[in-house]
């Protein structure tokens, strides 16, 4: 059965924008949730690249920059003034942290943007509604010195290191903290605070490891994700290039030191691995990660029998010279002290589990932002977030889903219209599966696509799949909602089978009359085939 549909047929020439292909049968169906850079809206988007939900949002904010999609409906997201204030701004600023129930009300809000501190990049919601977020804080001139850092490589004469805080919605305050700041290491000056040998203390931030020109923004974290079966959180940290991850059970004293919390190290680094140099372990041959985005475990509920179950996914954004890749690692730990192994001074493993690629390999690249998700398939969903496009691969490397992100500067874009690098800048997509329970009594009905003029939707327009001319037997409406309508165009009664896009049977039933009503309920919405006993196969969406 062809499922694979070209839209080079269906448009008449090969789209731009929007979806470009689809393999219905191979990709995950599910819902993408977007928020593009340059204007306020989150978007739901089927996998035709149709809207099916949108928040709304106050128009004097942008992408500040993640936004997340909760079991209830609600999302929690990122953002920052279209009018950017603030003293301290670099890429990925933030400076409110806000929750929408699903009709898009306020729920909260959390605001931090001042001259000593604001938020940036990425939160991570808990699983009780706390909700960790990533800050950078000034250090002036003094401080900086004081820590031992080298005054040459501070050309601004302050630095903005990064901490983590947890925001507690309902009691609208702070309750826990770790900081970079309070786990420093210096061979500089021995006069100075913090003074040892670096590659003796891994668990420490060496304070004059620099690879940002000396400028302010010095760690840059741009994604957090919480392990819960661990109470650990993961950290990417791209001017290191390196990830780290931390002890969250510590208390607010303890983060603060080198001992204590399940791990028994305090708020020193448990784990961190990508470029050894940065602890003077190992060369630069060592190095595996460069500038990478959206470090996190494969740790979705429905995903627990996986092999890849609680290994890391990134995005490598400057995997090569012009390539990116998503990479997959097993961090070695030791289950009794929840502590990670190290071996020749360097922490394991040695290379990735994995590397997924494009299979023309300069089509991905990023040089920042970018996504990457490993989906119940098998599939990775993967996102190059520079040019917006994003795209579903096999593990035998074939692409059976691609989409580019159709607006530019937020605003939307005609089919056929060739967008260039930072257009359409997208800082992840995510695709929950279609009982994902956000979704449940919910009415995700298309309305229409974010391209302008393009009423032509490929998903829809094949119908009929293969197309065939004899068909006995035609459906009358399509979308449906509660019953399904046959014209019987012969005599003779008619087997089907109806599918759901997995191939798995959802229903079987026999039309005898010209006309029959096919009743529908108890069947979700979503995307679905029928099929007669001679295997003449046809679409049709519920909604």
């Amino acid at each position: 059965m062809l499922l694979f549909l070209t839209c080079s047929l269906l448009y008449g020439q090969d789209p731009t924008v929007g979806l470009l292909s689809i393999d219905e049968e191979r990709s995950f169906n599910g819902y993408n949730l977007i928020y593009p850079h340059h204007q306020s809206d989150v978007f739901l988007l089927n996998n035709c690249g149709e809207i099916v939900h949108r928040w709304q949002l106050e128009d004097d904010k942008v992408p500040g920059n993640s936004v997340y999609l909760l079991k209830d409906g609600s999302i929690v997201k990122c953002s920052n003034n279209k009018v950017n204030v603030g003293s301290i701004w670099a890429g990925g600023g933030g400076a409110h942290v806000e929750a929408y129930d699903w009709e898009g009300n306020k729920l909260w809000s959390f605001e931090q943007n001042d001259s000593l501190r604001r938020l940036h990049h990425d939160i991570e919601v808990l699983p009780n509604g706390n909700v960790l977020m990533i800050s950078w804080e000034l250090k002036n001139l003094e401080e900086c010195i004081e820590a031992g850092r080298d005054p040459e490589k501070l050309f601004q004469d302050k630095l903005w290191p990064d901490y983590i805080l947890e925001y507690n919605p309902s009691l609208d305050s702070v309750v826990w903290e770790w900081h970079v700041w309070d786990h420093l290491i210096q061979d500089y000056d021995v006069s100075k605070n913090n003074f040892g040998e670096i590659s003796e203390n891994s668990g420490r931030v060496d304070i004059n490891y620099e690879n940002n020109l000396g400028n302010p923004d010095w760690n840059h974290i741009n994604s957090i994700d919480y392990n819960a079966d661990l109470d650990q959180i993961l950290l990417s940290v791209p001017f290191f290039d390196e990830i780290w991850i931390i002890d969250h059970s510590t208390t607010l004293a303890e983060a603060r030191t080198s001992s204590g919390g399940n791990s028994g190290k305090g708020g020193d680094l448990l784990f961190r691995w990508g470029n050894p140099l940065t602890y003077q372990a190992g060369d630069q041959s060592d190095q595996s990660l460069f500038f990478q985005h959206h470090a996190h475990w494969i740790d979705d509920d429905f995903l627990a029998n996986d092999s890849l179950y609680n290994q890391i996914l990134l995005f490598n954004n400057r995997a090569g010279e012009n390539y990116s890749s998503a990479n997959v690692i097993r961090p070695v730990m030791d289950s009794d002290s929840l502590n990670y192994k190290i071996s020749e001074g360097k922490f394991l493993p040695e290379d990735f589990t994995k590397t997924i690629l494009h299979p023309v390999k300069e089509k991905l690249y990023s040089s920042g932002l970018s996504s990457a998700q490993y989906l119940p398939n098998g599939n990775f969903l993967i996102l190059a977030g520079r040019i917006g496009y994003a795209f579903e691969i096999t593990p035998d490397d074939e692409i059976v889903w691609e989409y580019k992100l159709p607006l530019k500067a937020g605003m939307p874009v005609e089919q056929g219209t060739n967008l260039e690098i930072s257009d359409n800048n997208l800082f992840r997509i995510k695709r929950f599966p279609t009982d994902y329970p956000a979704f449940i009594g919910k009415e995700l009905t298309s309305t229409g696509t974010l391209q302008i003029g393009d009423d032509e939707n490929p998903c829809l327009l094949s119908n009929n799949i293969p197309i065939e001319f004899s068909a006995s037997w035609e459906i009358v409406k399509n979308p449906v909602s509660s019953h399904l309508e046959i014209r019987n165009l012969n005599e003779q009664s008619l087997d089907f089978v109806m599918l759901d896009l997995s191939g798995r049977q959802v229903k079987s039933f026999t039309v005898r009359s010209e006309m029959s009503q096919i009743d529908l309920s108890g069947i979700s919405f979503g995307v679905y085939l029928i099929r007669d006993s001679k295997g003449i196969t046809k679409k049709f969406i519920k909604l």
